[in-house]
């Protein structure tokens, strides 16, 4: 549903956003020369150095000081040319959080981003009608989440039913978000490297294992036993105690941790392979809700979110856990593990870890959701601030609306993008929509069904103005057959309005979205199938439209009680049948087309 038009105009949020990026790009030019000024200069050092110190084993001692001079300038070079190397990478992941916000602004952003396939829900009831996830989805171009537990947050935003109090709230808090670009730069900063993100499925999957336990006296005893054993280590080497007092005591306390550590070594052996695995994931969650609890708020599910962490000390325990998985870090590092051994060391931190989620895990749990929530929260608040000509949808409570003022497809580029109104209320409970195949037909279906997203979601809507209900939404556009399934395109439809009607009567109306319904039968049939259909979601208190080619079908609009419109899309130019301006326009279409797509298939009619 666009049409050509001239190029994409310059935004403002475009062109702050630009800027930015250069800035850093220009920061980045003047540490990167500074990089080069000091490795040259260490590249001659470390030939001076050389130099000097042949010079200095032929007898000239004196030179001895100008070589420590230049060793202690060549670890302050060092230091120097490594801060600068963070301070680079620093910068590149902010000017990289820019290019991504350009590209989505200049329309150059599918294929590029997260396709939120993972988070696919099997026999969904819009999920790929409506192009929910995938390349080019709604989930790819809302998806600026740092971690893959705010993704899967997101996409459970636009997949999953929320009350019209939750998404009132979600509003508030995306409002509220929409300004803070610098928030979301520092969140785009979590992490030392982009690979390293936050997997909620592996976290909730470690939290679920049966907690290994063990007497209170094992942890207790390996505690002072490894203190004594290094005690005495130390003692022996620096001839402090005498071999002959230290070996009769080092050799039991070296047995029993040894025996410990061997009945201990399967359970441990599988927590540490679990536990090497959830560094980052809590490192980037530590980070993510340090910076939140930081803030201050002031919209409710804001406010709760943080009070939720500051109530738990959600930081400072999830710091305890962070350092402890950094040790079995460290300790993979072949001199600490050999190290390591003699003091039972992994044995140890295992068994620490253990007895920390024994005791936090439902913080830890808390703190989890808590950034998912913001992190999805975030991601749409950054979608609002680069939508700016979008507008909040007002929310209703009560039976089903659905009114929307220039509603466009939000997956379609904005310049050139057709809007048409939509009023679906009390008093016209469905549009049968009639028209030729590349008319806009099932595009202006989706554009319905993804505001009706965004809405429950909590984001602005692209619309001029708009007032709906929070639906449970239902569509029937892009049926396929299952070979595998054994199913044929119609038995799926006839499957997907049946689940359809059983949503009637749940505590959200019922917005139905149905594309050439029940086109696998013949014409008397579907007419007298599609009118029980409409009827019955009619009935129920569901509103909705459906497109169709059949004329036939226009009829169940005019059915007194069903309250329904007929409205068609097509060209204004009778001459021109394929020449679709994508108005949604009163009525029935009776443009025919038939000889233009002969035409278009090279056959002379």
């Amino acid at each position: 549903m666009s049409i050509p038009t001239a190029p994409l105009r310059e935004n403002p949020v475009l062109t702050a956003y630009k800027v930015r990026c250069k800035s850093l790009e220009s920061e980045i030019t003047v540490l990167q020369a500074r990089q080069r000024i000091l490795f040259t200069f260490l590249l001659g050092a470390v030939f001076v150095s050389a130099v000097l110190s042949l010079l200095a084993l032929n007898g000239e001692r004196r030179l001895v000081f100008a070589i420590l001079g230049l060793v202690i300038a060549s670890v302050l070079a060092t230091r120097n040319l490594l801060r600068l190397r963070t301070q680079c990478l620093e910068l590149a992941h902010r000017a990289s959080f820019y290019e991504r916000g350009i590209d989505r602004l200049a329309e150059n952003w599918r294929g590029k981003g997260c396709d939120g396939l993972d988070f696919a829900r099997d026999g969904h009831l819009y999920q790929d009608d409506l192009a929910i996830l995938g390349e080019g989805s709604l989930f790819e171009l809302l998806c600026t989440t740092r971690t893959e537990v705010g993704a899967e947050r997101l996409a459970s935003y636009l997949l999953d039913p929320a009350t019209l109090e939750e998404s009132r709230m979600r509003q508030e808090a995306v409002m509220e978000l929409r300004s803070a670009t610098g928030l979301r730069e520092e969140i785009a900063l979590l992490g030392k490297y982009h690979f390293q993100t936050c997997n909620g499925a592996r976290l909730r999957d470690w939290l679920k294992e049966p907690i290994l336990r063990t007497p209170r006296l094992v942890p207790l005893f390996l505690l002072i036993s490894s203190a004594l054993v290094l005690l005495l280590g130390v003692g022996a080497l620096t001839l402090i105690l005498s071999y002959e007092r230290a070996v009769p005591i080092l050799l039991p306390l070296l047995f029993a941790q040894a025996v410990i550590a061997f009945v201990l070594r399967r359970p441990v052996r599988v927590h540490d392979k679990i536990l090497s695995t959830l560094t980052n994931d809590v490192s980037v969650l530590r980070q993510g809700i340090s910076l939140i609890q930081s803030q201050a708020f002031h919209a409710p599910k804001l406010r709760a979110l943080v009070d939720s962490i500051l109530s738990h000390d959600a930081t400072l325990r999830t710091q305890k856990l962070e350092r402890l998985l950094g040790l079995i870090d460290k300790r993979q590092d072949q001199i600490l593990y050999a190290f390591g051994l003699w003091l039972a060391l992994g044995t140890q931190l295992v068994l620490s870890v253990e007895r920390w989620r024994a005791s936090n895990q439902s913080e830890f749990e808390t703190a989890l959701e808590a950034w998912a929530e913001f992190e999805a929260l975030n991601a749409l608040a950054g979608y609002a601030y680069e939508h700016s000509e979008d507008v909040f949808p007002e929310l209703l409570h009560g039976d089903a609306v659905f009114e929307a003022v220039n509603l466009r497809h939000p997956l379609l580029p904005r310049e050139g993008s057709v809007g048409n109104d939509v009023a679906l209320n009390d008093s016209t409970a469905f549009y049968v929509i009639s028209g030729s195949n590349m008319a806009g037909k099932s595009t202006f279906l989706r554009a319905i069904g993804l505001n009706a997203v965004l809405a429950v979601a909590g984001t602005p809507v692209a619309v001029s103005s708009a007032r709906m209900t929070v639906f449970s939404l239902c569509a029937s556009i892009s049926i396929h057959d299952s070979l595998l399934e054994g199913k044929s395109k119609f038995l799926a439809e006839v499957e997907r309005l049946r689940d359809t009607i059983r949503r009637l009567g749940s505590d959200k109306p019922v917005l139905f979205l149905i594309d050439e319904i029940l086109s696998g039968t013949n014409s008397h049939d579907r007419r007298v199938a599609a009118e029980a259909v409409i009827r019955t979601l009619v009935t129920g208190g569901a509103i909705g439209a459906l497109s169709t080619h059949d004329l036939a079908l226009a009829e169940i609009a005019d059915i007194l009680g069903l309250r329904g419109v007929n409205v068609h899309m097509q060209g204004d130019d009778a001459d021109q049948p394929l020449n679709f301006d994508y108005r949604v326009k009163p009525g029935i279409s009776r443009q025919t087309n038939a000889l233009a797509i002969v035409r278009m298939m090279g056959i002379d009619a």
